[in-house]
């Protein structure tokens, strides 16, 4: 007996797993080099976030550099800037720690919504949360901060 599958078959929820191709094909987007162009309130969204004055000078102008590679629900993330090259792997939906350039502890995690990556993390000095979006718009990759009610954005371009 010869089973043929066609498209659908493959968008239909089964009992072992669940597919979504929307999600898939949405978080694909995100693969590929990021180059920092441009920020929006991003020195007043560190201010609140309690940088130092020396700090937020130096990180407007860290040229930081993104590299996603995503596999399934997994992603490595490397970032390279003048202050610190770090590489990351996390799998969407599950908590992992991560510091900021700052020094700042966070644990959290990433999910998709749409096409939207959302990251929810904790500070672990103060337990207050910090929110970060991600969303591709045309060859630019924008990521959004929100801190005690301060946004933020920062604009990359795909390089």
């Amino acid at each position: 007996m010869q089973y043929k599958r066609s498209s659908t078959d493959f968008e239909k929820d089964t009992p072992c797993c669940r597919f979504d191709q929307s999600s898939l094909t949405a978080t694909m987007t995100f693969n590929g080099n990021w180059k920092v162009d441009r920020s929006d309130n991003y020195e007043k969204f560190m201010e609140q976030m309690g940088i130092n004055m020396v700090k937020r000078k130096l990180a407007a102008h860290d040229n930081l550099k993104i590299t996603i590679e995503q596999t399934g629900d997994k992603f490595n993330v490397k970032e390279n800037s003048t202050f610190r090259n770090l590489e990351i792997d996390f799998t969407l939906g599950i908590p992992f720690e991560y510091s900021l350039a700052d020094g700042t502890e966070l644990a959290g995690s990433w999910t998709m919504e749409g096409a939207m990556m959302k990251g929810v993390f904790n500070r672990k000095d103060n337990g207050k949360q910090l929110t970060t979006t991600r969303v591709v718009e045309g060859d630019e990759l924008i990521q959004s901060y929100n801190y005690e009610g301060v946004d933020a954005k920062r604009i990359f371009k795909k390089c």
